[in-house]
Order: C-alpha cells, then sequence, then structure tokens
C-alpha cells in the first residue's frame, strides 16, 4: 500500500490535505444525511449508503487514494442523475485527493508512514 503514496505531506500542506479531506467527506456524509432513508430496495439508498461510508472513510484518511478514487467516481454518477447539484465540483475534490493522497493527520499516515528504527548500540 505503500506504493500509492509518495510522501505525506506536513505542515501547510498537510493542512491543506486535511482541509480537501474534510470538505470532500462533509459533503458526502451530509448528502447521505439529507436524503431520505425510508427507500428501502431503492438504488437511492444504496448510493446513500456508499456515500456515507465514502465519506467517514474519507474524513478518517483511510485508503485515501483507493475511496477518493471511488468517491470521485460515485460523485460523478451523482452529477449525472442529478445536473442541478455541484456534484461536478465534489468529484475534483476527490481526484484531487487520489492523487495527492491524505497528507500527515490521517490514519494512512500512520498505518503506512515512515518508520523510525532505534537500534541500541549500548553493549553490557
Amino acid at each position: 500500500m505503500r506504493r500509492l503514496f509518495s510522501t505525506f505531506a506536513s505542515g501547510a500542506p498537510g493542512a491543506g490535505l486535511l482541509l480537501l479531506r474534510f470538505a470532500g467527506a462533509s459533503i458526502f456524509i451530509l448528502n447521505a444525511a439529507d436524503t431520505a432513508w425510508y427507500t428501502a430496495g431503492s438504488p437511492a439508498l444504496l448510493l446513500n449508503v456508499i456515500s456515507l461510508v465514502l465519506g467517514v472513510l474519507l474524513l478518517a484518511g483511510v485508503w485515501t487514494p483507493v475511496v477518493a478514487t471511488l468517491a470521485a467516481v460515485a460523485a460523478l454518477a451523482k452529477g449525472w442523475s442529478d445536473p442541478v447539484r455541484s456534484y461536478w465540483l465534489l468529484g475534483a475534490i476527490c481526484a484531487a485527493l487520489a492523487l495527492l493522497g491524505p497528507g500527515a493527520w490521517s490514519v494512512d499516515a500512520r498505518v503506512f508512514g515512515w518508520k523510525r528504527i532505534d537500534i541500541d548500540t549500548d553493549e553490557p
């Protein structure tokens, strides 16, 4: 999984990636919470569940390149079905996240980031 990430940016670029993740995830989560959940069995319910799961994973920064790619595809599918709302912008945000990575403040950075190994050189 580490080969999907070039680096985990920290500082101002990392804060920018965190802001992008928050913006994309909040749109997915709020959209899933806003729509009707009582339409059981319809494709709209499945799309709402997928939107909610993608939003939570994006917010946490878990498997960001894969999740952001799926989120971009889902946003484009939603934009195709409902051209009135601005899902195209959400697709662009998710595509940028898929290309740039999650940043230093993410689960991916903790799991797949660089590790430091300290070797004890003191001999008794």
